[in-house]
């Protein structure tokens, strides 16, 4: 089972990836407002690969409800239960 920690991990290189931009640092905390490249359309790249990465799929309700990455990470967590 994972932890938060380690889904953060996880959840970085997948942010540095889509994004492209080795400089990113996810936190529980962290918002699209906190990262120039998350737009809307890179909103749904990173669900995608992350759905992927974990083999997990979430429902439009739910991405809508994710204020910041630590929920997508109990989101994900919820998922692999």
């Amino acid at each position: 089972m994972h932890n938060i920690e380690e889904l953060l991990k996880k959840i970085n290189y997948i942010f540095i990836d889509v994004l492209e931009n080795e400089d990113i640092l996810v936190e529980y905390e962290t918002t699209s407002q906190d990262i120039e490249e998350w737009d809307s359309l890179n909103h749904i790249s990173l669900v995608v690969a992350i759905e992927k990465s974990f083999n997990i799929q979430f429902t439009a309700q739910e991405i809508q409800n994710f204020k910041n990455v630590g929920e997508m990470c109990l989101g994900i967590l919820d998922k692999l239960k």
